[in-house]
Parts: structure tokens; sequence; C-alpha cells
């Protein structure tokens, strides 16, 4: 009877050094979540989300609209900073 095939842990990590299951993909989930939240608060603690007043929802905009972009054209800038960083995509 043969053993059952090793698991491993934290498929996602190539190299020693990064968050046990980081690469890029969940990395820029992360960033961009980050951001949607940080621009809701600021929105609210700065003009209590007054619609007349949606200087900080344009940044929740941008970050939306890079990721619609990127689910078509799979080119995103903070993909590229992450890889000069030496992060991996999940299937390298």
């Amino acid at each position: 009877m043969r053993p059952p095939p090793r698991v491993r842990p934290f498929p996602g990590v190539r190299r020693r050094g990064h968050l046990p299951g980081m690469c890029i993909e969940r990395a820029l989930r992360g960033i961009a979540g980050t951001v949607v939240l940080l621009s809701l608060v600021l929105a609210h603690s700065v003009n209590g989300i007054d619609l007349g007043h949606v200087n900080w929802l344009w940044f929740t905009a941008f970050v939306g609209l890079n990721l619609l972009q990127s689910a078509f054209t799979d080119w995103c800038p903070m993909i590229w900073i992450l890889q000069q960083t030496g992060m991996k995509r999940a299937g390298a």
C-alpha cells in the first residue's frame, strides 16, 4: 500500500523570506482590499461620507477600475511592482 501523497502546507511558497502562502495574486487582493477600506474610512472620518464631497471615493473608484481592466488585460501596475520585489505568481 502506497503512503498518501505529501501535501505542502503552503502551496504558494517557493522561496524563503516570504509570508506563508503569499504569492502575487494573494498580495494584490490584500493590497486592493486595504486601499478600498482605507479610502472608505477616510471618506467617513473626513467628510462623513457626504455624497456632495466624494474626494476620497475617487480613490476607491481608481482601484475598482484598475481591477476591472486587469481582469481583461492581465496587466496591473501593482503586479509589476510586486514582481520587482521578487514575489512569484501562484503557478510559477
